[in-house]
């Protein structure tokens, strides 16, 4: 058994990449037993359950604990070291959905894998969905323009206002060709599919990572600030540059980044982050983003730890959080789930990857449930806002063949 097996995160996956080894996970992932989760640095691919951390609404501090026992209990002399994978849901004491598979197959990251350009063969059940806004665009629009007036009036700064699509067929949906469009669409990103509660798989295609830890360090990459992206090229680079240059965006994306940074500084004995963002590009959005590193000053803080200290960032709650929090509750008109939570894994040594779960859905028997939001500022308008959402359900409408 070689070393990267053993403790995938404290190790670089071994060159020369082999290929398919990535897309071979990917093709072999099955619903509701197993796990996949793809990242920049690796591919995961959990099958059954050795372990599960309790599925209620434990605080998270207690979650961590339990995860931490459970991979320490299940510790073998000589095994692969096991992880913990699952999701996190948005509000705080919502049930979580944590395992420890019973085995986990490790692979390079799927964007190093040349297989991953092969084209996934189109099907009938891509077509003929049945497709309701909730709420409706007006609805979404006028709940941006409400609370624009509050924070004009001083109430609050920053609040993330989301709305759905549900789509309905007449046969269930085909998951793991619908995982593999999102994984090949951008297999640079973070894609996973998990199962989310009893009978529900959480599946999508995230370009947001939470916190990662690896040995002694972190790093972290909040977003905020986006654009959505042009079949032009000469108009999709006018986009890029309007967003880096955008007052509007660049004061979301500060608000979140000073954020992140007041969250992490009291774990840490350094901390980093650039004075100005950098863009991030998916197939369908632009994305302001800053990339923040720092040095554990305790070796015994897990990914976990982090993750749970910084969620939910202003990237996908507001600011004042609590006021934020009171705010989606009273505009949106369903229950966000696992939508805007976390997904991810860590291991024994409390190494791991959490991810914002956005660009998302979760599945339920023949109905699909798409999430997506928009940071609501001051200046923001309820056109634009509705807009960004709606370019938002791209990613995901594109993987089932459905439009808006």
């Amino acid at each position: 058994m070689s070393l990267s097996l053993r403790e995938p995160s404290r190790e670089p996956i071994a060159t020369p990449v082999t290929p398919g080894a990535a897309t071979a996970l990917l093709e072999t992932y099955r619903p509701a037993t197993d796990r996949f989760l793809a990242t920049p640095h690796r591919t995961l691919l959990g099958r059954g359950t050795a372990a599960r951390i309790p599925h209620d609404s434990r605080p998270p501090a207690r979650r961590v604990r339990e995860a931490l026992e459970a991979l320490e209990a299940l510790r073998r002399p000589g095994a692969p070291a096991p992880v913990v994978v699952g999701a996190l849901p948005f509000a705080p004491d919502a049930p979580a959905s944590l395992v420890v598979p019973e085995t986990v197959r490790w692979a390079p990251p799927l964007r190093e894998d040349p297989l991953i350009a092969l084209p996934v063969p189109e099907d009938g059940e891509r077509r003929g969905w049945r497709v309701r806004e909730v709420p409706t665009a007006e609805r979404y629009g006028e709940a941006v323009a409400a609370a624009v007036a509050r924070m004009r009036a001083g109430e609050f700064d920053k609040v993330v206002l989301a709305r759905t699509l549900e789509l309905a067929s007449r046969h269930e949906p085909d998951l793991p060709a619908m995982l593999r469009r999102l994984a090949r669409r951008d297999p640079a990103g973070y894609t996973f599919a998990v199962p989310s509660g009893p009978g529900r798989t959480l599946i999508g295609a995230s370009p947001e990572l939470l916190v990662a830890r690896r040995g002694g360090r972190l790093t972290a990459n909040p977003l905020a600030g986006s654009a959505p992206r042009s079949e032009d090229l000469a108009e999709d680079v006018r986009r890029a540059v309007a967003l880096l240059e955008s007052e509007k965006d660049l004061h979301e994306h500060a608000v979140v980044v000073a954020a992140v940074r007041e969250s992490l500084a009291p774990f840490c004995t350094d901390l980093e982050a650039p004075e100005r963002p950098t863009l991030v590009r998916t197939a369908a959005m632009w994305h302001l983003s800053t990339t923040v590193t720092g040095t554990l000053a305790d070796p015994g803080t897990t990914a976990l730890d982090l993750a749970s200290a910084l969620h939910p960032t202003p990237a996908v709650c507001g600011t004042p959080t609590d006021l934020a929090r009171r705010v989606i509750a009273e505009s949106e008109p369903f229950d966000r789930g696992p939508y805007t939570g976390m997904v991810g894994w860590q291991d024994a040594h409390g190494d791991g990857e959490w991810v914002v779960t956005i660009r998302c859905a979760e599945v339920e028997g023949r109905t699909l449930r798409l999430f997506a939001g928009a940071g609501v500022v001051a200046t923001s308008t309820p056109e634009a806002e509705t807009a960004e959402t709606a370019a938002k359900f791209r990613t995901f409408l594109h993987a089932v063949g459905a439009s808006l």
